[in-house]
C-alpha cells in the first residue's frame, strides 16, 4: 500500500511538472536549456536535501525554519485534538523519524503552493502528502505513541528502535578483534 501511495505521489509530481509551462526567458533557446546570445544560462537553484543528511548549523537552521512552519501553520490548521488515537509530542524535534516526515511534508508544501504548480497544487499536496504523513506520524502505534496522548499529561519518550542486524554485529565484532574477513562463517 505504501509503495502504491509513493508511486501515486511521484506520478502526481511528474504530471504537475509536465503540465506546467516552461519558464519565460528572453533567450530563443531557453526551451532547450541553452543560453541566449552572449549570455550564460542561469544557475539552477540548489537541490533540497533531506534534513537528516544535514549537519551542524545547516541542520539547525533548517530545523528552526521547519519548527516555525509546524508551530505557526501546520499545528494550528492540521493539528487536531491530541488523543490516544492521535498522539503528539511537544519535543517532536527529538524524534528523527518525525522530523524527517515533517520536513518532507514541508518541502512538498512549498512546491505545491508555488503558482507554477497550478490551481490544483494544494489539492495534490493534501491528497498525496498531508493525509499520508499525518496518518504515519500520529498513528496510535507510531513514533509518538509513547508521548503525549492527553494535553493534561504532557509526556515525551523516545522508543528504542530495533537492534542492528546480525551481519552488522558480526562485522563490528570482527573489526574489534582485528580480523579483516567478516564474511567468513564463525561456526
Amino acid at each position: 500500500m505504501r509503495r502504491l501511495m509513493e508511486q501515486s505521489a511521484q506520478q502526481a509530481q511528474q504530471l504537475d511538472h509536465l503540465a506546467s509551462a516552461p519558464p519565460r526567458s528572453e533567450s530563443p533557446f531557453a526551451a532547450f536549456g541553452m543560453p541566449g546570445f552572449g549570455g550564460l544560462a542561469p544557475a539552477a537553484p540548489p537541490e533540497p536535501r533531506p534534513i537528516l543528511e544535514l549537519d551542524g548549523e545547516e541542520r539547525e537552521d533548517e530545523l528552526d525554519a521547519l519548527s516555525d512552519w509546524v508551530d505557526d501553520f501546520f499545528l494550528p490548521v492540521y493539528g487536531a485534538e491530541v488523543t490516544t488515537a492521535a498522539p503528539w509530542c511537544l519535543q517532536w524535534q527529538e524524534h528523527d523519524d518525525v522530523v524527517a516526515w515533517l520536513h518532507a511534508l514541508w518541502l512538498a508544501y512549498q512546491q505545491h503552493k508555488d503558482p507554477e504548480s497550478g490551481l490544483s497544487g494544494l489539492f495534490v499536496w493534501h491528497r498525496d502528502f498531508l493525509t499520508h504523513a499525518v496518518a504515519a506520524i500520529r498513528a496510535p502505534g507510531g513514533p509518538l505513541s509513547a508521548c503525549m496522548t492527553s494535553p493534561e499529561r504532557p509526556a515525551h519518550r523516545l522508543l528504542p528502535g530495533p537492534p542492528p542486524s546480525i551481519r552488522t554485529e558480526a562485522a563490528s565484532a570482527a573489526e574489534a578483534v582485528g580480523t579483516t574477513e567478516p564474511d567468513e562463517p564463525t561456526s
